[in-house]
């Protein structure tokens, strides 16, 4: 039998392409280090029994036609998906799979750097000492704020959100959550958070982290009217998705002090970023780290491959995010 014909959009760690090595017809993106090119994603995607896509490329009716009936696969390397229309491709039959799981703790851990970073001033700090600014120590310099005995706000109390919260036990702060469902009382009293209404815990954080999907009902969920209900000390960390806040908005809290300082490591039209966010100090900004370590990148690349090859077979792959598909083959 022939191989199965594979687009890959992007080179991944070597564990991962010695994985695809020998088992398929490879077709492999090694063009310019940023996004393939829609118009050649299109023509090459075309006869592909697989494809395998990173979050920049965005998998719709248009593409799904580019690639045509013998699709089977789209294994999307990454545990988000809202690049990929999942009921499109439901309906012409095309599993779709995403990687989650494996990058729970590294994403939990660059959140945490991030709130050490806003709270603590630590970039700002970096800066000076690079520019040879003059300074001298003094009681009034930089002044950040306690974590201890604050109350940290998880919008989102999913697998990634619950890791974070888990992390704030150890600096002694007490967890509040907000989500579309709220956990069964057991599963609060196990990761020890407490319930919120989205108003009462922006009017409560001191620290906010988000981690919800993005969705139609969370794109600019953090707007002008979100910030004004947040405390002036208050941080906000996003290591979700971009479009959840409005930069703009974000910007002019921050400038103005109606919030303290926030960390970003996702933005709303990735890989810009809004201007005049860029000129401010009460801003980390990081290029999309979350699961960047040698272990978890590692650790996706390999599920990505493993669920690409479990589709082609016809086989159940283990991060399935339409099973009904499954249930309509013959």
């Amino acid at each position: 039998m022939a191989e199965p014909a594979v687009l890959v959009t992007r080179e991944l760690v070597a564990e991962a392409m010695t994985a695809l090595s020998g088992r398929c017809e490879l077709d492999l993106y090694q063009g310019p280090p940023d996004a393939i090119p829609r118009a050649e994603l299109l023509r090459r995607a075309a006869g592909k029994d697989g494809l395998l896509t990173i979050l920049t490329e965005k998998v719709d009716a248009e593409l799904l036609d580019a690639a045509g009936p013998g699709l089977k696969v789209v294994a999307n390397h990454a545990v988000g998906f809202d690049n990929v229309d999942l009921a499109e491709c439901t309906r012409r039959g095309v599993l779709v799979t995403n990687t989650p799981d494996v990058l729970t703790e590294a994403t939990a851990d660059l959140a945490w750097a991030l709130v050490l970073a806003s709270t603590r001033r630590v970039a700002e700090g970096d800066r000076l000492i690079r520019t040879s600014t003059p300074w001298i120590w003094d009681p009034r310099m930089m002044l950040g704020h306690d974590l201890y005995g604050k109350a940290l706000g998880i919008v989102g109390c999913g697998r990634i959100g619950r890791a974070v919260a888990r992390r704030a036990l150890g600096f002694g702060m007490r967890v509040i959550y907000t989500d579309v469902v709220r956990l069964p009382a057991d599963a609060e009293q196990e990761a020890q958070v407490e319930w919120r209404e989205w108003a009462a815990l922006l009017a409560e954080a001191d620290v906010v982290s988000v981690h919800t999907p993005l969705t139609p009902e969370t794109r600019h969920l953090f707007n002008a009217d979100a910030f004004h209900h947040m405390k002036s000390t208050a941080v906000l960390v996003n290591t979700a998705r971009g479009p959840i806040v409005d930069e703009q908005a974000l910007a002019d809290a921050l400038r103005t002090g109606e919030i303290f300082a926030a960390g970003l490591d996702v933005y709303e039209r990735e890989p810009a970023v809004t201007e005049s966010l860029l000129s401010l100090d009460n801003v980390t900004l990081l290029p999309h780290l979350g699961s960047a370590t040698v272990e978890t990148r590692t650790a996706m690349g390999l599920l990505a491959v493993e669920n690409l090859f479990a589709g082609l077979a016809g086989q159940r792959p283990r991060c399935l995010l339409n099973p009904e598909v499954l249930a309509q083959q013959p």
